[in-house]
């Protein structure tokens, strides 16, 4: 079962990427995900991509990243909630779906009768989901958030990379970081919800925010500083580990980095020290146990740094390539896209964008029987809308109708 959500139906009201991005991660585990747009607008995030810009390395390509990563295999339809002459386009929608999805906040729920009370009354069985800034209890429930202030800044992370009397803050090491993994969580939340409801036939409501996410993405800090009782003493963070020099990063003769990870330093040093042309540090007594290592461990670590140094990344990853201890090269977002074990597992998709030009996405990272993932463009705004009219029933006289006053495009 390759595609375990085929035949799930969900409704996804919500725009940028946290929300969206779940819809994505659903439709890679085959469900039908029908995106409802503004009538006039769209998803916002159509908006920001002609504000940023992209390059997609295809020329004339309507294909976009930024709106098809987290919009891939889904369809669209151009819906004015706001519009009386919508609503029951959207409630016939409600009733045929398993899953109502949304990351519009209380206030905007209500005013567009979508809160959970209003769903469930057209459909009881249906799961209602959230994706939202802060939860949906308490005084901040509709206060808005991005990732950069939600999960980077208030779940910790910010702070867990700032060194101390630093004169600048580090940001997100890629743009909608937080809320991919937030998607992944919410992707998570609505199939266990899913499997709840067919195992008790009791429908749930989902909630996740990106200050939930960033906080259990930071818990091990988190953790420690709750049983300390107070924040945890910043300290100035070595390329080594302490007493460890077999885990670290040392940098390379072309200014790329090498991340290693060996926590039993005496299991691979002789491979370690042979691979790295310090043969004379095989079998050294000095180094034999791990309090020698520990005692001698900034004298190694310069050792090492000089041998890793005279050497460029590309020579390196050779070399290394069958050491048996972890280790990592650190790549950059053309490695990673062009990553040999991701490309092997089917992470890295191709798809074919409007204009029958081929481009590639990653996938979601889960894999079922060892199938690839199944995966076809975003759609361009409202570009299903006759399509799903006509398939809960609207006939073409009515479709005009709907058109004259509005309430779809």
């Amino acid at each position: 079962m390759d595609r375990p959500l085929e035949g799930i139906h969900i409704l996804e009201v919500a725009q940028f990427t946290f929300v969206p991005a779940a819809g994505a991660v659903l439709a890679d585990w085959g469900a039908d995900i029908l995106k409802i747009e503004h009538a006039e607008k769209g998803d916002a995030q159509r908006g920001l991509v002609r504000v940023l810009g992209h390059k997609t390395g295809t020329a004339g390509s309507s294909f976009s990243p930024i709106m098809d990563g987290p919009n891939r295999s889904k369809r669209s339809i151009g819906l004015d909630l706001a519009n009386p002459d919508a609503r029951p386009v959207l409630e016939e929608l409600i009733r045929r779906s398993d899953v109502f999805l949304t990351n519009y906040l209380p206030t905007q729920l209500t005013k567009l009768g979508i809160t959970l009370e209003r769903v469930r009354e057209i459909n009881p069985k249906i799961i209602y989901v959230t994706g939202n800034g802060f939860g949906n209890e308490g005084r901040d429930m509709d206060s808005g958030a991005y990732d950069s202030t939600g999960f980077w800044a208030r779940g910790g992370s910010a702070d867990g990379v700032l060194p101390p009397d630093a004169d600048h803050m580090a940001f997100m090491p890629a743009g909608a970081y937080g809320d991919n993994i937030g998607g992944m969580t919410i992707a998570g939340g609505i199939a266990a919800a899913i499997a709840g409801r067919e195992r008790t036939g009791e429908p749930s409501e989902v909630d996740v925010s990106l200050l939930g996410v960033g906080a259990w993405a930071t818990q091990f800090t988190v953790n420690m500083a709750l049983a300390n009782g107070g924040p945890l003493e910043k300290v100035v963070k070595k390329t080594q580990a302490a007493g460890n020099p077999l885990t670290g990063s040392y940098k390379t003769a072309d200014n790329r980095w090498l991340q290693f990870s060996m926590l039993q330093p005496t299991r691979f040093w002789n491979e370690f020290v042979g691979l790295l042309g310090l043969g004379h540090l095989v079998d050294d007594p000095r180094f034999a146990t791990h309090d020698g290592i520990a005692e001698n461990c900034e004298e190694i670590g310069a050792l090492f740094a000089k041998a890793l140094a005279d050497k460029t990344f590309d020579e390196w990853t050779e070399i290394l390539a069958d050491l048996s201890g972890p280790w990592a090269p650190v790549q950059n977002s053309w490695d990673v896209g062009n990553d040999d074990a991701l490309i092997a597992n089917g992470r890295i998709v191709e798809l074919t964008d409007a204009e029958g030009n081929a481009q590639r996405l990653v996938a979601n990272p889960v894999k079922f029987d060892k199938s690839p993932v199944t995966m076809t463009r975003a759609p361009q705004f409202a570009e299903h809308t006759d399509e799903i009219l006509r398939e809960i029933g609207i006939d073409d006289e009515q479709l005009i109708g709907l058109k004259i006053a509005g309430a779809v495009t």
